[in-house]
């Protein structure tokens, strides 16, 4: 039998029902896949027309195993996993006492540190397969990293900020300038971007919610299986999702999500696309101008590549996917006082 990590269900009108010791999908009479539960590590259900019994649930949720639940643009929508897996009040607790301590700000600074080094860093490992066959694109982009370095050097003077080093300045009173400084680097990004991606694909810049461009409608299709799996890693380290510090507070909005995403994008999501863009692929619309479920399928199957990719972290090698989660409980452990800092992980180039 076919050994399936990443069960993914997108055919309208799908069930997926516990059968022995697997899950089996069904659409009628007929059988589309069955993935034994031994190897199952998780299940993205990509269409509002799949249903799934409490049987297969139960099994998943006592085995650890995740349901994801997404919609047709890539936006999570439902997550379903163990509560007993979850950890202790005492994480929330220190969480919930962060946000007006320092400690909330070096949070943040790791943060957004973490993603500038990132974009950097993929930039400069795109550059470095250029440098022979395209002397000017390498030099473009080069250059276009080093001038994120010049926001991270800005990141990091905030730390020299009046009040920063007694406690007396908090997120809220530098969000204004974290948020602008992480701007202008997104805008020498992406900007580098567009000049490495085939001009065919006229990429626009930036787009996110409602975008129709093949380029920006796949990284926010692939954004929304990292959310689903950064949501995950931070419930299992026993912290709220929806309390975060840079991202503010809003009914429904996973403020710690959407602030600890960010050191991954580039990791995880932009070299995955940027990669499959620069190598010929297409992506393809349906008549409705959204992902057709081909497309989709494949941009699953290629961030869960992604994440089973052993990465150096800690003097050693893990799965991306692991050090998502060995981040999240370093987090934790800082916001408990057991850590004395949070080092976002740094991508290789």
């Amino acid at each position: 039998m076919t050994i399936i990590q990443h069960l993914i269900v997108d055919q309208y009108g799908a069930f997926i029902g516990k059968h022995s010791e697997r899950l089996v999908v069904t659409k009628g009479e007929e059988k589309i896949a069955a993935a034994p539960l031994i190897h199952l590590e998780s299940v993205v259900i990509g269409n509002r027309g799949v249903s799934i019994s409490a049987e297969a649930i139960r099994e998943c949720t006592e085995r650890g195993i995740p349901i994801y639940f997404i919609s047709a643009t890539g936006t999570p929508y439902a997550s379903l996993y163990s509560a007993g897996l979850i950890g202790t009040v005492a994480t929330r607790r220190a969480q919930l006492e962060a946000y007006h301590q320092r400690r909330a700000l070096e949070l943040v600074l790791a943060f957004g540190i973490g993603k500038l080094k990132n974009q950097s860093n993929l930039l400069k490992y795109i550059a470095k397969y250029r440098k022979e066959n395209d002397p000017e694109l390498y030099q473009e982009l080069h250059l276009s990293a080093t001038e994120i370095v010049d926001q991270i050097i800005e990141l990091e003077r905030l730390r020299t900020y009046p009040g920063y080093r007694d406690g007396t300045v908090t997120v809220n009173d530098l969000r204004a300038e974290l948020m602008g400084i992480e701007g202008q680097a997104a805008q020498i990004y992406w900007r580098a971007v567009g000049c490495l991606l085939p001009q065919a694909l006229q990429f626009p810049g930036r787009i996110g919610r409602g975008a129709k461009d093949p380029v920006n409608a796949c990284l926010n299709y692939a954004y929304g299986i990292l959310y689903a799996q950064i949501e995950r890693c931070l419930v299992l380290a026993g912290l709220d999702p929806y309390a975060g510090f840079l991202h503010v507070d809003r009914p429904g909005k996973p403020s710690l999500t959407l602030d600890f995403i960010e050191e991954f994008r580039p990791v995880v999501v932009d070299r995955t696309i940027l990669g499959m863009f620069n190598k010929g692929w297409m992506a393809e619309f349906d008549e409705h101008y959204l992902l057709t479920k081909e497309t989709r399928r494949t941009i699953v199957e290629k961030i869960n590549e992604r994440l089973d990719t052993p990465v150096p972290y800690e003097g050693k090698r893990h799965p991306l996917r692991a050090v998502l989660q060995m981040q999240a409980r370093h987090i934790a452990t800082f916001l408990r006082g057991e850590r004395l800092e949070y080092t976002p992980f740094e991508m290789a180039w």
